[in-house]
């Protein structure tokens, strides 16, 4: 092994049993808890943010050290792609005005909910999710899944927000300004439960912010078809668990 490895046998074993120095022991130890942040934050943590986690737990490590110590074990942070509209505004449908205006404090359950549809890369292509949220709780209250981005994944998932929420009249419903919710289909579901429809203006997203922070890390690589049909069929646990990921 010294000759493939090019080294004298006097310093292998010099090595061999060189007694491991306390910088190597708490490397070692790093290691360990930066791969558990890296792994149950789905791969999107750099060093700053795992730097302010460790902080929170009372190992002060320079951003510096974590970088060195995140290369040799090889993890590498995600980075984002560049944002792509894909809000279809000109639908040439009546849309609705911006009733929330941002008022994203509620203090009653099922006075205000927040819509938005992300996309999730699988295995097997695309897949598209609708999630509606009580801005009361900011707990997910409904949502759909499906390979093509119709008015029915929308409606679906204020279906079960319905169904499992079975809110009153008056209810404020906010989206973008999407095809799918300025679609008769949508339209009338919120009119048949005497709902309130409010639109963000074309080009600002910041009245769905809440949605973003949510849907933002549901870019994962490993979802498959088979694991989200598991979720879409389950009875109301997969999915909002999968959005109470701690967030850094």
């Amino acid at each position: 092994m010294c000759r493939v490895m090019s080294v004298s046998r006097s310093g292998f074993y010099e090595w061999l049993y060189r007694p491991i120095s306390k910088r190597n022991k708490d490397d070692l130890a790093l290691k360990v808890k930066i791969k558990e942040i890296h792994i149950d934050n789905y791969m999107n943590t750099g060093t700053r943010r795992i730097k302010s986690h460790l902080a929170d737990h009372g190992d002060n490590v320079s951003r510096k050290r974590i970088g060195r110590l995140m290369a040799e074990e090889g993890l590498i942070c995600k980075t984002k792609k560049k944002f792509k509209a894909t809000t279809n505004s000109d639908h040439g449908k009546p849309v609705a005005e911006n009733i929330l205006a941002r008022e994203f404090q509620r203090d009653q359950l099922n006075e205000a909910y927040v819509g938005d549809i992300t996309y999730i890369s699988t295995r097997e292509g695309w897949l598209y999710l609708s999630v509606f949220i009580d801005l009361c709780s900011r707990t997910v209250v409904g949502w759909s899944m499906n390979k093509r981005m119709t008015a029915t994944l929308v409606t679906d998932s204020l279906q079960m927000a319905i169904k499992g929420r079975k809110p009153k009249s008056g209810l404020l419903i906010h989206s973008d300004q999407g095809s799918q919710y300025a679609s008769a289909q949508y339209q009338q579901l919120l009119s048949d439960n005497s709902f309130i429809c409010s639109m963000s203006r074309r080009g600002n997203c910041w009245d769905t912010q809440f949605m973003i922070l949510m849907t933002s890390h549901r870019s994962d690589p490993c979802w498959d078809w088979l694991l989200c049909l598991r979720v879409d069929l389950s009875t109301g646990v997969g999915v909002p668990e999968c959005y109470r990921a701690q967030r850094l």
